[in-house]
């Protein structure tokens, strides 16, 4: 099937050409047409898969069929809700370049920097909005966005969103939109609370699932390596002599973890690049820019900032630290082996990580191939105790903790002076959840709390555990590998 048979409008076949697209995945051949149609759509598929393209080919398509009237006010037309700042950032990317050819005004809001420019671009009014839920409920209760013409909303990465806290927040927002619109919503799984969801903010939508084109287990070789704690970051140095390993995506547990495992790296030669919640924007941009060209071979990232990174070729994803839930598991294999490629998965297990690689071996109801690395000291000593402190893992119910300063935000931007909801930095002033409490506020969710003096905590806040139920796991990894 060719993009044109789908019905699309002549100016986005041009970019959709230029672009090097020549035919479309299966969720977007299964998908376009209904949205086309102005049916609302569930649309289920793994990163990888061109789910960006499945809601905004058709959607630009039916803009241009129902242009503004020439000199009529500007007002935003369709809103996109992401659940990260990368991921917007990807999206907007990517509507730029299939409505090169056309008249439109997009504008993305995220937290982690100033609200001026996003301020402005609400305000003078544009076709498509690519948001994260928090920053955007901000700029809404400031009264700087009109969603009165709204036609279509977009629920991209649901399922994520759920998982970071972002449901009240959502709601709050499409209470304030127009009842009559189409809403599409995209995710990896069809989870009970992504039906909920539906129900709720859909009317009767048509689901479209594609599983086998976005199974990462069928070109992604798994590999565990049994290895002490202290011989983990020796182990991968080890590995990463070998130069098949180009492109190297390495998964810690904590913000600490990750800079640790980049510093060292780097002592060694390896160019490395860290992403995670107490890196700004701007950091965050660069290092997967640096990636993708190459400019750095290692990126080394927590689960909540990987979310939304949409990077081919990577040759390799290192779980340094093998994740407690099982749908991280697939997620991060997912990394590798896109569209198609070949790619390697390595998993560095401890002892105390076993019970978590039995759990998984037991939802996918086979084991998982054990390794020895050639060349390696397995008994190696422990290095002498050095004074560092101890990890903290990032937390997963609402947008990261934000770094030190005065205030917090809420999930999803950064709160300039005053606080905010949207994850970043707090400004002054108190925030709702998420970010560290400083002069004149603290988050009432996650994040540190800090006395007026500074003076820093004595425990941290302990981190909700996420639940995965046996049956939504097994679920995810049979849709994914078809087992």
């Amino acid at each position: 099937m060719s993009f044109k048979a789908l019905g699309l409008d002549p100016n986005i076949l041009t970019a959709i050409e230029e672009a090097g697209y020549t035919e479309p995945t299966p969720i977007q051949a299964a998908a376009i047409p209904v949205v086309i149609q102005g049916g609302d759509v569930i649309g289920i598929a793994q990163t990888g898969t061109g789910k960006t393209a499945a809601f905004t080919l058709p959607i630009l398509t039916r803009l241009t069929s129902n242009p503004v009237a020439q000199g009529q006010r500007r007002r935003t037309r369709v809103l996109v809700l992401a659940p990260t700042r990368e991921l917007v950032a990807q999206i907007e990317e990517n509507v730029l370049a299939y409505a090169r050819h056309l008249p439109l005004k997009i504008a993305k809001i995220y937290g982690g920097v100033g609200e001026k420019p996003q301020k402005d671009a609400l305000r003078a009014g544009s076709d498509i909005v690519i948001a994260c839920p928090g920053r955007l409920l901000d700029l809404m209760e400031q009264r700087c966005a009109d969603f009165s013409q709204l036609e279509y909303l977009v629920l991209d990465e649901a399922d994520r969103m759920l998982d970071m806290g972002f449901l009240p927040d959502i709601r709050r927002v499409i209470n304030q939109l127009p009842k009559k619109r189409q809403t599409l919503m995209f995710s990896a799984t069809l989870s009970k609370e992504i039906e909920t969801l539906t129900h709720e903010f859909q009317r009767a939508p048509k689901i479209v699932q594609i599983g086998k084109r976005a199974n990462p287990a069928e070109t992604v070789t798994q590999l565990v390596y049994e290895v002490h704690k202290h011989l983990k970051m020796p182990l991968l140095s080890h590995l990463l002599k070998d130069e098949k390993m180009q492109m190297v995506l390495v998964f810690s547990r904590t913000k600490h973890g990750a800079d640790k495992i980049a510093k060292k790296l780097e002592s060694t030669g390896v160019k490395c690049a860290t992403l995670h919640a107490n890196r700004s924007q701007n950091q965050r941009l660069r290092a997967l820019d640096d990636f993708k060209t190459g400019t750095v071979r290692v990126l080394v990232a927590t689960d909540i900032a990987a979310r939304g990174i949409d990077v081919d070729g990577i040759s390799h994803v290192v779980n340094f630290d093998f994740p407690h839930i099982v749908e991280d598991y697939v997620h991060r294999i997912g990394r590798t082996g896109r569209a198609q490629a070949i790619g390697d998965a390595i998993s560095f297990v401890s002892p105390d990580e076993l019970p978590d690689v039995r759990k998984l071996e037991r939802f996918i109801n086979r084991g998982l191939v054990r390794k020895k690395a050639e060349g390696f000291d397995y008994n190696a000593a422990p290095q002498p105790f050095s004074d560092e402190r101890p990890e903290r893992r990032e937390q997963r119910s609402s947008q990261p903790r934000r770094p030190q300063g005065q205030g917090g935000g809420r999930p999803g931007g950064g709160g300039g002076q005053g606080g905010g909801r949207s994850g970043g930095y707090g400004g002054q002033g108190g925030g709702r959840s998420g970010g560290q409490g400083g002069q004149g506020g603290g988050g009432r969710q996650g994040g540190e709390r800090r006395s007026s003096s500074g003076s820093a905590p004595r425990q941290p806040a302990q981190m909700p555990q996420q639940n995965t139920t046996p049956d939504g796991a097994r679920g995810l990894w049979k849709r994914l590998t078809g087992r």
